[in-house]
């Protein structure tokens, strides 16, 4: 079977998750009042960076799908990173990451001006807010964040193999 018949059908899964994901958090900040932090922000670049490179490997050659899946681990591996700092730092109260340089370079990036409900950090990464199915925001991004490193890294593997 070639991997391309299951790699596109599921880069373009990683991207819709990753588009669900985004709604996810605006249905928190819009509706739940839960404001995001700059490492909120952060993610939610990490979601969109792992959903262009999964929508392109899709559009790429069947030939060239294992480049496409490892952009989409790669992302997947740095949205992890920020969340597991997100994480450390709500773990560590005394550590914050509020209205800092940070978050007044996010704010001033184009995306967060010409769609600032998505992308402008307005809160404070260490406010604890009352966990999803028992695990926190964070805890719910680097699961997910995991789970389309390990699914690009399959379709890379895969693929390479085959080649």
């Amino acid at each position: 079977m070639n991997i391309s018949v299951l790699g596109k059908p599921l880069l373009l899964l990683i991207s819709l998750a990753c588009v669900g994901m985004l709604a996810v958090g605006l249905y928190l900040q819009l509706q739940l009042e839960m404001l995001p932090c700059p490492l909120c922000i952060l993610q939610r670049y990490a979601f969109v960076l792992v959903a262009l490179c999964a929508l392109l490997g899709v559009v790429m050659p069947a030939r060239l799908l294992w480049l496409g899946a490892a952009l989409t681990s790669l992302a997947a591996l740095i949205g992890a990173g920020v969340a597991i700092r997100h994480l450390w730092v709500k773990a560590h109260p005394s550590v914050s990451c509020g209205i800092d340089p940070l978050e007044t370079s996010l704010n001033e990036i184009f995306s967060a001006r010409w769609f600032p409900v998505l992308f402008q950090a307005d809160g404070l990464c260490t406010t604890e807010y009352e966990p999803i199915l028992g695990l926190s925001i964070p805890t719910w991004a680097l699961l997910w964040f995991t789970v389309f490193a390990m699914l690009g890294a399959i379709i890379v593997l895969i693929s390479r193999r085959r080649t």
